[in-house]
Formats: C-alpha cells, structure tokens, sequence
C-alpha cells in the first residue's frame, strides 16, 4: 500500500482529492517530482495558484512546518512561485481562440483572479 499524499507534512486530506486530479496520488510521487513540477501539475489540473499552498508543499517535503518559512528562504520560494504561476498564465494564453484574445484585449473576459 502506498502513503496518500495526505501523510506529507503540513498537507491535510483536501490535498488527497486536489493531487489526484491532478494525477498524482501518492506520497512517494510528490517526493520523485518535487514541489516545483507537482505544483505546476497541480495549475495545470484547475487548481488556483495561491502562496501558502506552494511553500507550505515545499517546506513539507522538507519535513518543515510550513509557518518555519520566512527570510532568504520564503523570498526564494516567493521567486519560483511566481515563475510557476507566469509560466501557466502564459500557456493558458497560448490555448486561446483569436477571438478570446480579441474580446481580453478589449476588456470582455473577466480576469481570473
């Protein structure tokens, strides 16, 4: 039997539901991914890029607490994060009709938030 993802530190039964959408549905996958590609999975499956979710994934693969974050290493986090949320925005723009980007660019399409 393997560990649910659930049995990472800081992740609580909610992330058990999130990860398998996303594909992933054990403990010792997110361990062989790391927090950077399991959290780009997570984007790309509809989860919504928030923060706390990534850095706390990333300080529990580390075995840390997740408020054990601060200074140089949540700034570090913080960096790749965003990286991670450019890089979906940008290929969620890639999968757009013509027409989407025509009505955005006139401010038809709400922004997702």
């Amino acid at each position: 039997m393997t560990d649910p993802i659930s049995s990472i530190f800081n992740l609580g039964p909610a992330s058990d539901v999130s990860f398998a959408k996303a594909g992933l549905t054990s403990a010792q996958q997110v361990r062989d991914l790391g927090a950077e590609a399991c959290y780009a999975k997570l984007i790309r499956a509809g989860t919504k890029p928030r923060f706390i979710g990534f850095y706390a994934l990333a300080m529990g693969l580390h075995g840390r607490p997740w408020n054990d974050c601060q200074g140089a290493d949540k700034a570090a986090l913080r960096v790749t994060f965003d990286i991670l949320k450019d890089a979906a925005n940008s290929t969620k723009e890639k999968d757009r009709s013509d027409l989407e980007t025509a009505l955005d660019a006139i401010g038809v399409i709400k922004k997702a938030r």
